[in-house]
């Protein structure tokens, strides 16, 4: 647990030097890089009067779609203050009624219990220290028969990358090893837990949850993304960026 403390230490210093080069990236209804989008996927279905959670709420972005979408309430948790605050004044813009928390997803800060029909969280799952106690949260959070929805980081995508001469792509990390790494796309700044796929799937299978949809098409920009670029058109015509699932309690 110690060792988690530290991690999500050093992930919050992280997040609030870099909060504002991700404002509004990322989020509804786009669910990552080179995914299919929530036009498309038409994942969460009627929203109207419904009560829904973001996990990782970042600058409100997501949040402000599902105002959009009718929404009844609104609540947001993340981990970093300056994520917090932007969340805050998008949607005081928008006169949207928003409870938010500055709180690791970890950690319950006072989310009431079975009674959202969706939770979600768009490319922030994924950054959780220890999965089973954040899935076991979101659980609890979700009324019987409620939705969870979310998206993150395909775990084959950054094991594998450019060799030096930009010649070619290699496999330089292994894929079925797990555990907690610096992140070369953050230079090595921020913890993130390589997890494989299957272990996000047995893990929701384990805390009750019923899978109804697992996805990770990949969908191409008209403009190609640059090999440079973290997330590149090459790399994608090679294995998907992204994963999304939905799963119902």
């Amino acid at each position: 647990m110690e060792a988690h403390q530290e991690m999500l230490k050093t992930n919050k210093e992280g997040w609030e030097q870099a909060a504002e080069r991700f404002f509004g990236r990322t989020a509804l209804p786009d669910y990552g890089p080179f995914a299919p989008s929530e036009q498309q996927l038409h994942l969460f279905g009627t929203l109207a009067q419904k009560k829904v959670l973001e996990i990782g709420c970042g600058s409100g972005h997501s949040l402000q779609y599902m105002k959009n979408q009718g929404a009844e309430e609104l609540w947001g948790l993340d981990l970093a203050s300056k994520q917090i605050s932007a969340a805050k004044a998008l949607l005081d813009e928008q006169q949207a009624k928003v409870t938010l928390f500055e709180s690791p997803m970890e950690a319950n800060p006072g989310i009431p219990l079975n009674y959202f029909d969706t939770v979600y969280s768009i490319y922030a799952l994924g950054w959780t220290v220890d999965l089973k106690q954040t899935l076991r949260h979101i659980y609890a959070y979700l009324k019987p028969g409620g939705t969870f929805i979310f998206s993150w980081e395909h775990p084959i995508h950054d094991r594998l990358s450019y060799n030096e001469d930009l010649s070619a792509f290699v496999f330089d990390k292994p894929y079925t090893v797990e555990g907690p790494e610096l992140n070369a796309g953050w230079h090595q700044s921020v913890y993130i837990y390589h997890r494989k796929l299957s272990t996000y799937i047995n893990a929701l299978l384990e805390m009750g949850f019923k899978l109804e949809r697992v996805i990770d098409d990949v969908v191409f920009p008209e403009q190609a993304a640059d090999v440079s670029r973290w997330y590149s058109t090459a790399k994608a015509e090679l294995l998907p960026a992204t994963f999304i699932v939905k799963a119902r309690k």
